[in-house]
């Protein structure tokens, strides 16, 4: 085995972290009869040789000796060297990614392109591991095949022929899920594919295989899904949990295909006719967990990932049933009530894992899709009270981030708070503590439940990093918690630590408009430390200026800040200022030479604050309505909504946030708040027009493929309340 390993100059290459020397030892550690040596060899692989699913020359390199590797029967654990060629040769470029490489990205391109040539090459060996005797090779081979073979045709007439035979019912559906990725990567195929698993979906006698099969159909073909889709599924899942647990050890039974491997009067496909069909799909495939036999405990990443799974699945009949409802999830798309009706019935499962796993999916969903959740919310509210602990801490942090979506699980969360006072306030082993998920998520919604919890964090010693955004969502219920505030800053040393600790309190005493305040805002000042000093000014100026005329013993202190022009300071107390004390004349000056910085973000800063001033700031309409043909697009919608409040002008105004509003959904609920604010909005404009299409567009606006943020949800919901202002016309002008 290795043969010419030593020949190839491995240390003129290199890898994630360096020379690639060390390549060959694991190449060889891959073949180890120890099973650590393996596990260690193969996380090394991943995180260098392939790291993140890069491709480097000694990637390349390494393709031969993988092979060598996997068609040789005394090597172990091969099916985790399966999936590793087919990430390795799974990337495709299309002809949108070749159209974006730049100058710097050449050689990487080049390199995936060799690397689907060179595992594509030798994907033929794949056909005889999908009968190896190892039921770990068996589960990666059908997705290595459907991945990388060049004739989709004949893959897909050995995954049928093989389902029948196949005695493992993990590898059973590793069989279904690969001819759905042929039909996803051939869409040619499809209509075929679909066809075969429609007939699994209804005829299977495994529930499992079943579900399987609704899956990918739901993924490459959802017309074929049965107009019942939600009890169909709901029934296999109460089949699954009430039926023995399936022997998956290759012994002797029922061969469990159900059906004939292909239709009747479909003729066996030969190798000569696939379809010329270029992959669509080009998800590299990560090492996924077989279950196979005894593995050690090892400190590297993969098995790291592989005892995590292992405690998740603990227990569980069908480990694997999660991910096919997850992927069922994903081809169901944005048919939200089939969705969402699937998922209370899951959480009313007796099944705890079956709910742990319905929560985080209902997460998923409401992140990404609009929609009635009453029901859905209230059911993860129930979870709550589960003696579980994941599954309560999993209810609680999707609970989190619904803000006033969250409103049916009020009750839920009060009570949990009620229940468990003591864990309120998280700490960890470093970094300041913070509030736990109930009480950020009750302070969302805005009730009065949360007020003792804050109350108590601000008792500590180490105040929570986010009381102050709690107290900001509670509004005036928080009043009581000002006299805490204050007296905590006023304690704040103005030390290197100040920011960290004063900037809670300095946020939620904003929040109140707690003028009482303003001479410990004022202390903090006056005295911050040079380190992190701008950040901490910064966060005392909005505190001041939301005090308004409370905070006048401030002026000569702004003042003296206003006449430093031409610095970020000074705009911020210039528009400190104004809200204190509505000098104009002396702000005014300040605010057009921020409006010249060189600095975008002091641009915008001054754009801002001069439409705070309204039509006292007249004078400036001509410089803003210069910058609304600037290159950088958020200062374009700063200055287009400064020049209305200036001026009092819609047209120009208007359709510069209206062209914003196309190039980039991230500015809309910005362009929407000053829409609402001019309305009515007139019938048939081309305001209107924007503002109902996204009313009707049932995906979230800032909805994001492979992530997001604790605040998508809220402010997606803020969005849409925005425009169906802006339509009632509730605001103050019009857009005409």
């Amino acid at each position: 085995m290795f043969s010419g390993i030593d020949e190839v100059d491995w240390a003129s290459m290199e890898h994630a972290y360096g020379p690639a020397d060390d390549v060959p030892e694991l190449l060889r550690g891959l073949a180890s009869a120890d099973p650590a040596e393996r596990e260690a060899a193969l996380d090394g692989m991943y995180g260098a040789v392939h790291h993140q699913g890069d491709v480097y020359a000694c990637t390349l390199a390494c393709i031969p000796f993988l092979f060598e590797l996997v068609v040789d029967p005394g090597v172990q654990d091969r099916g985790g060297v399966v999936e590793l060629l087919t990430s390795i040769g799974g990337f495709d470029l299309d002809e949108d990614d070749e159209a974006e490489i730049d100058e710097d990205e050449i050689e990487g391109a080049a390199n995936y392109a060799m690397a689907a040539a060179a595992v594509t090459a030798g994907a033929g060996v794949f056909f005889e591991l999908i009968a190896d005797e190892d039921p770990g090779v068996r589960l990666a081979a059908p997705l290595a095949l459907a991945t990388l073979h060049r004739h989709p045709v004949r893959v897909l007439a050995l995954l049928r022929e093989r389902l029948p035979v196949e005695p493992d019912e993990e590898v059973r559906l590793a069989l279904v899920e690969a001819a759905g990725r042929v039909a996803l990567r051939h869409r040619p195929l499809a209509e075929r594919v679909g066809k075969w698993l429609g007939l699994l979906a209804s005829r299977a006698d495994s529930p499992g295989l079943r579900l399987a099969a609704l899956a990918q159909l739901a993924r490459c073909s959802p017309d074929g899904l049965p107009g019942d889709v939600v009890p169909v599924v709901s029934g296999l899942l109460r089949q699954m949990r009430s039926a023995p647990e399936e022997s998956g050890d290759g012994g002797e039974h029922t061969p469990p295909g159900g059906i004939a491997s292909r239709e009747d009067d479909e003729p066996e496909p030969g190798p000569d006719t696939a379809p010329d069909a270029e992959p669509v799909d080009p998800e590299p495939v990560a090492p996924a967990e077989t279950g196979r036999g005894e593995h050690v405990a090892t400190p590297t990443l993969v098995g790291q990932l592989r005892s995590l799974s292992a405690q998740e699945n603990a227990g569980r009949g069908a480990p694997w049933a999660a991910d096919l409802l997850r992927t069922l999830h994903v081809g169901l798309d944005d048919r939200v009530g089939d969705r969402t009706a699937l998922l209370a019935d899951q959480l009313r499962s007796p099944d705890r894992r079956q709910r742990i796993d319905a929560v985080r999916m209902s997460g998923g969903l409401i992140r990404a899709w609009r929609g009635p959740y009453e029901e859905l919310v209230a059911l993860v509210g129930d979870q709550l009270s589960d003696p579980e602990p994941r599954l309560a801490e999993a209810a609680s942090h999707v609970l989190e981030e619904l803000f006033g979506l969250a409103a049916p699980a009020a009750d839920a969360l009060a009570a949990r708070l009620a229940a468990d006072p003591g864990s309120w306030v998280k700490t960890w082993a470093s970094g300041p503590p913070g509030l736990c998920s109930p009480v950020k998520a009750l302070a969302r919604l805005g009730d009065a439940r949360a007020v003792p919890a804050l109350a108590a964090a601000l008792e500590l010693p180490q105040v929570a990093h986010d009381v102050g955004f709690a107290v900001g969502h509670l509004g005036a219920t928080a009043r009581p918690l000002a006299g805490a505030l204050r007296r905590r800053l006023a304690e704040v040393e103005l030390d290197e630590g100040a920011y960290d600790r004063a900037s809670p309190l300095l946020a939620g005493l904003t929040a109140l408009r707690a003028g009482e305040a303003a001479p410990e805002v004022l202390r903090v000042l006056r005295g911050a430390p040079e380190y992190r000093g701008e950040w901490l000014r910064t966060a005392a100026l909005r505190a001041l200026g939301s005090f308004g005329p409370a905070a006048r013993e401030a002026v000569p202190e702004l003042r003296a800040l206003v006449r430093r022009p031409g610095t970020a300071s000074a705009t911020e107390a210039a528009e400190a200022l104004w809200a204190v004390s509505g000098d104009a004349d002396a702000v005014l000056p300040v605010l057009i030479e921020g409006l010249q910085s060189d600095q975008v973000h002091d641009r915008r800063a001054a754009a801002v604050a001069l439409g705070a001033l309204g039509p006292r700031a007249a004078v400036v309409a001509p410089r803003l309505r210069g910058l609304l043909a600037h290159e950088e697009l958020w200062l374009r919608v700063d200055a287009a909504i400064a020049l209305w409040e200036v001026s009092g002008r819609t047209r120009e105004t208007v359709a510069a946030l209206l062209t914003a509003w196309e190039q980039n959904r991230h500015v809309r609920v910005r362009v929407a708040e000053c829409l609402a604010r001019m309305g009515p909005v007139p019938e048939g404009s081309a305001a209107a027009h924007v503002l109902r299409s996204e009313l009707v567009s049932v995906r979230r606006h800032n909805a994001m493929d492979g992530g997001y943020g604790s605040h998508d949800i809220h402010e997606d919901e803020k969005l849409l309340a925005l425009c169906r202002q802006a339509l009632r016309g509730t605001g103050k002008g019009s857009t005409s």
